[in-house]
C-alpha cells in the first residue's frame, strides 16, 4: 500500500445520486436567496463575479442552474454549492451516506498508517461538511488533506496531480476514482491508480484499461 491514498467522492465513495439528486435538489432553490443574503461575503461576491464573467451575462442564478442541469464542474458554482451544503449539514438537513465498504476501508487504511486525502470537484468546504456529518459520524479525523479544482486544478489534467504531490510531499500515492480520464491524468503524473467500478453508477461499465480495477474498497 502506498504512503498516501487519494480518493474521489462521487461514484467512488458515495453514489452519484447523492450529489446529482439529493445535494443538487437541496442547493438549487437556495442559490438565489443565499447570494442575496450573503452578498457582502467576499467569497460569495467573488463567486458571483466569476459567474458573470464565465456566463457572459448578469443572470447569475440562471447561469448556475444551467450549469447544474448540465452537471458542469464550474468553480464558482461549486463554491456556492459548498457553502449551502455546509449549512445544510450543520443544521441536520443533510447527512452523507457512503457505499457499505467505504468507511471500513478508510478506518483500516488509517489504522494501518496510510495517510488519506480527498480530490473532488466539490469545494473543500463542501467536502469537509460531507465527511463531518455522515451516517457513520464525523469522519474528518481520518483525512489529512482536501483538494478541489480551486487549490489543485482540473481533475483530468496531470498538472493537478503533480501539484497535489508537491503539497503531500510524496510521490508514493495511489488514486482511486470511477472516472478513467482522471486515472489517466494521475498516472501521467506518476501516481499509482485504481479504477472503482460501482454497479449502477455512470462509469460502472467503463473501460479502465490499463488501470487495476476493483468493485469495492478493501
Amino acid at each position: 500500500m502506498s504512503k498516501w491514498v487519494v480518493l474521489d467522492i462521487e461514484g467512488t465513495l458515495s453514489a452519484t445520486d447523492q450529489v446529482l439528486v439529493v445535494l443538487y435538489d437541496y442547493a438549487r432553490p437556495r442559490l438565489g436567496p443565499w447570494i442575496e443574503q450573503h452578498g457582502d461575503d467576499p467569497v460569495v461576491a467573488d463567486a458571483v463575479k466569476q459567474v458573470k464573467e464565465l456566463a457572459g451575462h448578469d443572470d447569475v442564478v440562471k447561469a448556475l442552474h444551467d450549469w447544474m442541469d448540465a452537471d458542469q464542474k464550474v468553480t464558482p458554482l461549486k463554491t456556492l454549492q459548498g457553502l449551502i451544503w455546509q449549512q445544510g449539514y450543520a443544521q441536520g438537513d443533510l447527512v452523507a451516506e457512503f457505499f457499505p465498504d467505504v468507511v471500513p476501508a478508510l478506518r483500516k487504511w488509517h489504522g494501518d498508517g496510510v495517510k488519506l486525502a480527498i480530490f473532488s470537484s466539490g469545494s473543500v468546504a463542501g467536502q469537509i461538511a460531507f465527511f463531518r456529518h455522515t451516517t457513520d459520524g464525523d469522519l474528518t479525523p481520518l483525512l489529512e488533506h482536501h483538494f478541489d479544482t480551486v487549490n489543485a486544478g482540473p481533475k483530468r489534467e496531470a498538472a493537478s496531480y503533480r501539484k497535489i504531490a508537491e503539497v503531500l510531499g510524496s510521490d508514493d500515492i495511489t488514486f482511486y476514482s470511477d472516472v478513467p480520464a482522471e486515472l489517466h491524468a494521475a498516472q501521467e503524473a506518476g501516481w499509482k491508480t485504481v479504477g472503482v467500478a460501482r454497479a449502477g453508477e455512470p462509469y460502472g461499465n467503463a473501460d479502465f484499461t490499463p488501470h487495476p480495477t476493483v468493485w469495492e474498497l478493501s
